[in-house]
């Protein structure tokens, strides 16, 4: 099975067809934008911004991720809050399939995320996430530590609950204000994972607080012949 294009293209054509507007062809539907954008209120130019900056910060994650992954490193992506799936669109050269994963408080979003032939779901990361059949090598949270703070929720137990679906030796790309990230910090290595890098390499004036990202990675936990050399 070939991973190319991050997803196969989702068509669910039904509401378009009832309303008599048209989607482009696959790929082009991709970073066109859907006429259903204007039930969120959103104009084609917020699309294309949004599309643009993703374009800029995936290229960011990609330098830092770079000298740490082979070509075949990442299969399954998880985008924890993707918004309007700009995440997901600016890997579509890469050999990957992404999950999008959308706010169940917010707009529904997920209507144009599926419009782009992308795939997703409705969550809550206040619970646990159905992960089968499958765990994730790249976990992608973008606010998502200090939108569950928001709503009284612990970022411990999503820690926790982030471990439990990705791999060993995959990795989370955490993106969020500092003070978050250091909270952060203060946790990761009693699940036996790892920040093995930080900052942005492309500045980014499109958000509204001060950003830093964070990568971390699983480590593999140790064998009984590793913990009996240790002591």
């Amino acid at each position: 099975m070939s991973y190319k294009n991050s997803i196969l293209p989702f068509v669910a054509l039904d509401d378009h067809k009832a309303s008599g507007s048209a989607l482009a062809s696959w790929p082009d539907r991709l970073n066109t934008p859907p006429p259903r954008l204007s039930e969120l209120g959103l104009s084609p130019e917020v699309f294309e911004k949004d599309t643009d900056v993703w374009r800029r910060r995936i290229q960011g994650y990609w330098n830092l991720l770079g000298p740490k992954i082979k070509p075949d490193t990442l299969r399954n992506v998880m985008d924890m809050k993707a918004n309007l799936g700009s995440f997901a669109a600016a890997l579509k050269d890469k050999p990957l399939w992404v999950m999008n994963v959308v706010g169940e408080d917010g707009p529904n979003t997920l209507k144009i995320v599926f419009d782009r032939g992308l795939i997703g779901a409705i969550h809550s990361w206040c619970e646990s996430f159905s992960t089968y059949p499958r765990t994730y090598d790249l976990l992608h949270a973008w606010t998502v530590f200090s939108d569950i703070e928001k709503k009284g929720c612990s970022v411990v137990d999503l820690l926790i609950e982030m471990d439990r679906i990705l791999r060993p030796q995959g990795f989370v790309i955490v993106r969020d204000k500092q003070s978050m990230v250091d909270y952060i910090k203060k946790y990761i290595p009693v699940l036996h994972l790892e920040a093995i890098g930080t900052g942005d390499s492309v500045p980014d004036s499109d958000e509204e607080e001060d950003m830093t990202v964070l990568l971390i990675q699983k480590r593999l936990l140790p064998t009984d012949e590793k913990v009996r050399d240790s002591e």
